[in-house]
């Protein structure tokens, strides 16, 4: 799911020769922009927080987008549930096989690399990501939190065993029932994201909030910050005096909080972000 990219709450995902480039657009006012930049400047802590919306530039569909959205043509409690896994995998394998197969050719956009840039400068001391497409690992981020998993492997529920992305894909070719299965119990694999009616990691989830209560700058980018308890982050930043900035192109029930609130393309704006402390 990956808020998305996939998730107990959410799901998405993926190397082509070439990264995918898409046409841009910068929304912010060089005002807000510079408001932002000046608030990283001035940080002793920036931390990144990303969804589903920093993906769709790489060619990967939100969840929640009226008409474009995953799930307005699923029912996620069909597809992406833990009772679905348990009571039917052969079906839940359907779902996620073909998932499998279409982030095969994606790769991480310019909102991604702005992010590693940033790090690499000494401006970001991470990224949180409800993400489990495993971009920003590709992009090269280092200090990354994947709250919601990773499609980066698959996990036997009955014995424990696990295999690597590369591995399971084989496995869900060589089945008749396309889907990837334990070689010492012959049981269903599992992705290693969270589904829909499971916890997150309590070590992820734990991190997730260290990193967000000592940020100065939160920087939100491509989330709806509607999926729980991922959404809460946020306010831990503001009640330790942090600032909150919001870059994503749909509205989303903090808008109201946010100290900078960044409207348009998220490759655009992290650009313009970058230009900005570039131009410092």
């Amino acid at each position: 799911m990956a808020e998305d990219s996939s998730t107990a709450y959410s799901h998405g995902y993926t190397e082509s020769a070439e990264r995918h480039i898409p046409a841009v657009q910068h929304e912010g006012t060089p005002a807000e922009v510079e408001r932002l930049a000046d608030l990283v400047r001035d940080a002793h802590s920036v931390v990144a927080l990303t969804g589903a919306g920093i993906s769709v530039p790489s060619g990967i569909p939100d969840f929640r987008s009226a008409g474009s959205g995953l799930w307005s043509k699923v029912d996620p409690m069909q597809v992406a549930h833990i009772d679905a896994f348990r009571s039917d995998p052969v079906v839940f394998w359907r779902f996620y096989g073909e998932r499998f197969a279409t982030l095969d050719s994606k790769l991480p956009n310019g909102a991604h690399d702005a992010l590693v840039e940033m790090e690499r400068s000494g401006m970001l001391d991470g990224v949180i990501t409800q993400n489990v497409d495993m971009l920003h690992r590709k992009a090269g981020t280092r200090e990354l939190v994947e709250v919601h998993g990773s499609i980066a492997s698959c996990s036997c529920p009955a014995c424990g065993g696990s295999v690597a992305l590369e591995e399971a894909r084989g496995r869900i070719v060589g089945d008749p029932d396309g889907m990837p299965r334990c070689e010492q119990c012959a049981g269903p694999l599992k992705p290693d994201v969270v589904l829909f009616g499971e916890m997150l990691p309590p070590d992820a989830l734990e991190r997730a909030c260290e990193l967000c209560q000592a940020a100065d700058v939160l920087l939100c980018i491509g989330s709806s910050l509607e999926v729980h308890p991922v959404a809460g982050l946020p306010l831990l930043t503001r009640r330790s005096g942090g600032a909150v900035a919001i870059v994503t192109t749909g509205p989303t029930p903090l808008d109201d909080i946010a100290d900078v609130r960044l409207r348009g393309d998220v490759v655009g704006e992290m650009q313009a972000l970058l230009a900005a402390l570039a131009g410092a």
